[in-house]
């Protein structure tokens, strides 16, 4: 394996445990448009799908761009309270950061909700480089955000390696030409059922395991 100089992490569900405040989020708009709730089940399996894509295709008899607002409204009002890290993320950050990884952020979460999570946690400037929804045209599973993530960074593929929660984030590195490295402690995890047929690079358990593929 040729040498890592360059890690690239998910947002939501692998840095920050936002999977509260995402299931909140959808129960509400639901509440709203529909008068009920639906399962959670069918909400996890849509983690790592950028929203407007998973809102044309859940709720196709409702305008999108209002969905998307009564979502984004509650989240606006409850998202800084209810998120958290995830344990020995940040330690983990900061120590690659200390021993010269380049570092980005890619995620289909907008910018200023991904940069509020961060700021919370005062992890901003230990990323180089941070894409999100705002970024790219195509989104994950697409390789675009790996690869713009890549070019600002001034790193090749092979020197790469991504840490994601979801089947989005695997096929997105791997379609760059990068490892996939899959958390197993996000609930996104269990809950997309075409997680079996997509092959990451390596798993980890706990944020630490990951010096083991690094070293």
């Amino acid at each position: 394996m040729k040498k890592k100089t360059t890690v690239l992490f998910d947002f939501d569900g692998t840095i920050m445990d936002t999977n509260d405040i995402i299931v909140k989020s959808w129960q509400h708009t639901f509440r709203t448009l529909e008068g009920k709730e639906r399962s959670v089940e069918e909400i996890l399996a849509t983690f790592g799908e950028p929203l407007h894509i998973t809102m044309e295709r859940i709720l196709p008899g409702f305008d999108t761009d209002k969905a998307i607002e009564i979502y984004r409204s509650y989240q606006f009002n409850h998202y800084h309270e209810l998120i958290e890290l995830f344990p020995g993320m940040e330690k983990v950050i900061t120590e690659l950061k200390q021993e010269g990884y380049k570092l980005a952020v890619v995620t289909s979460r907008l910018r200023n909700s991904t940069e509020t999570g961060l700021n919370k946690f005062d992890l901003t400037e230990y990323f180089d480089v941070i894409v999100t929804a705002d970024d790219t045209k195509k989104h994950k599973p697409d390789p675009e955000p790996v690869l713009i993530a890549l070019e600002k960074l001034g790193s090749n593929p092979q020197e790469a390696i991504m840490i994601g929660d979801s089947m989005f984030d695997v096929l997105c590195a791997q379609n760059a030409g990068v490892e996939a490295v899959l958390v197993s402690w996000a609930m996104a995890t269990d809950a997309q059922g075409k997680l079996q047929e997509v092959k990451p690079e390596y798993v980890i358990e706990k944020a630490e395991e990951l010096w083991t593929i690094l070293r």
